[in-house]
């Protein structure tokens, strides 16, 4: 008998598999990729689609941003017979301090109070209006004197919508009486008695007010003269032209 040939043995079958492999991969990719640019072109076509349509609404229309002042503007409502106010917060106190002062003139020559129950002048927080205490308190009194309402009304008509804060101020002479036991309490009691005056004309937000007492511990004047104690005996109303309502 003829011997068999020895059958050889193909080693490289792998390679078939593995270009087949290969094949199927790229073909995933490039319709991977075809579908990622279709997507693309939809996506565009959308956007610019959306774009016009708004457009045409005049929807997301751009405007000019408004122009910002270099000094901060205050927009306060005025009395009635007072143009409305306005102006920078530096200026505002000189104009209601010109306004206040022409309503007491008037009232000075109308009789109806005296030259110098009420004074005025800007202060570091706005302007201050000081009652003494001659013309709308009795001596270690906290009441209002009746005879001082009337004028204690038109005075608080003109006070624009501002923020308030109401002090109350005495001399360094010592008082001690059932209702008050120092200084302390008679000053904060008369703040109290004007601040609720004020609400109740009705036209200022109790939330813009405050008050409080100072004793004789800011006084404007020497308590070593009558002249002196009479300044110090005050309720100063004092408009934060500062502060923005």
């Amino acid at each position: 008998m003829r011997p068999k040939k020895a059958q050889h043995s193909n080693h490289e079958r792998w390679l078939i598999s593995y270009a087949d492999f290969i094949t199927l991969l790229f073909a995933f990719f490039v319709v991977m990729f075809a579908t990622s640019q279709a997507d693309k072109k939809k996506q565009a076509q959308a956007a610019t689609a959306i774009k016009s349509a708004f457009k045409d609404m005049s929807v997301f229309e751009s405007k000019p941003a408004p122009m910002t002042p270099t000094t901060p503007m205050l927009m306060v409502k005025a009395p009635a017979n007072m143009p409305k106010l306005a102006v920078a917060p530096e200026a505002l106190a000189k104009q209601l301090k010109q306004h206040i002062d022409s309503v007491l003139a008037e009232q000075i020559a109308l009789g109806h109070i005296s030259k110098d129950v009420v004074s005025t002048h800007i202060g570091n927080d706005g302007l201050v209006i000081s009652l003494h205490d001659a013309g709308f308190f009795p001596s270690g009194s906290a009441e209002v004197n009746p005879q001082s309402i009337p004028m204690l009304k038109v005075l608080v008509d003109q006070l624009p919508e501002l923020p308030i804060r109401v002090e109350g101020h005495t001399d360094n002479v010592p008082i001690r009486t059932e209702l008050y036991a120092t200084n302390w309490e008679l000053s904060t009691a008369r703040a109290s008695a004007i601040a609720r005056f004020v609400i109740g004309r009705g036209h200022i937000d109790p939330r813009m007010m405050s008050a409080a007492g100072y004793a004789e511990f800011h006084p404007v004047a020497s308590n070593d003269t009558p002249e002196g104690r009479t300044q110090n005996r005050r309720v100063d109303i004092i408009l934060l032209t500062g502060q923005v309502p």
